[in-house]
C-alpha cells in the first residue's frame, strides 16, 4: 500500500478531501456483520416476543436513518445524497446470529462505503438495545465492506 492517507494535509493534520474536481459517478456499497447472541434470545427475536417491539423492523430503520446522517457521525465524511438504501437482516440458528447486510447507493464524487458500514453498525447496535435485557453476552462481529463500485479508485470485492 503506497498511498498517502488522503485526510491527512502535508503537515500531518487532520482535514476533509477536496472532492470538487472529481466527476460525478455511480457508486455503491455492501457491508455485512452480525451480532452473535444466545439461542433463547434468537427464538425471541424471531417469535416477535421481545418486549421493545419488533427488533428486525426497528433494526432496519435505524440503519437506514443512520446512513443519512453518516456525516454528522464521522467527522471527516462528506453528506452525501444516498439514492438507495437497503438493510437485510436474517436470523441464522446455526450460529445464533442475526446476519446485517447494508447496501448503499448514490451517484457523486465520493464514495459511499462509510454509509453502508454506518447502517449495519447501526442496525447491530439497535438490535443489542432492544434484547440486552435478555441478553447482555451480544457480541457484535465482523463489521466489514464487503464490495464497492466506482469511483476513481476502481471496484473492490472482499475476499471471504
Amino acid at each position: 500500500m503506497s498511498e498517502k492517507l488522503t485526510h491527512l494535509d502535508n503537515e500531518g493534520r487532520a482535514r476533509m478531501v477536496d472532492v470538487g474536481a472529481k466527476p460525478e459517478t455511480e457508486r455503491t456499497a455492501t457491508a455485512r456483520g452480525a451480532v452473535i447472541m444466545q439461542p433463547e434470545t434468537l427464538r425471541l427475536i424471531r417469535d416477535g416476543a421481545i418486549k421493545k417491539g419488533d427488533v428486525l423492523t426497528i433494526a432496519r430503520i435505524a440503519g437506514i436513518m443512520a446512513a443519512k446522517k453518516t456525516s454528522d457521525l464521522i467527522p471527516l465524511c462528506h453528506p452525501i445524497p444516498l439514492t438507495h438504501l437497503e438493510v437485510v437482516i436474517t436470523l441464522d440458528e446455526s450460529t445464533n446470529s442475526a446476519n446485517i447486510s447494508a447496501t448503499a447507493r448514490t451517484i457523486g464524487k465520493t464514495g459511499v462505503e462509510m454509509e453502508a458500514l454506518t447502517a449495519v453498525t447501526a442496525a447491530a447496535l439497535t438490535i443489542y438495545d432492544m434484547a440486552k435485557a435478555v441478553d447482555r453476552s451480544m457480541r457484535l462481529t465482523d463489521i466489514r465492506l464487503v464490495e464497492k463500485t466506482g469511483g476513481q479508485h476502481g471496484d473492490y470485492r472482499a475476499e471471504d
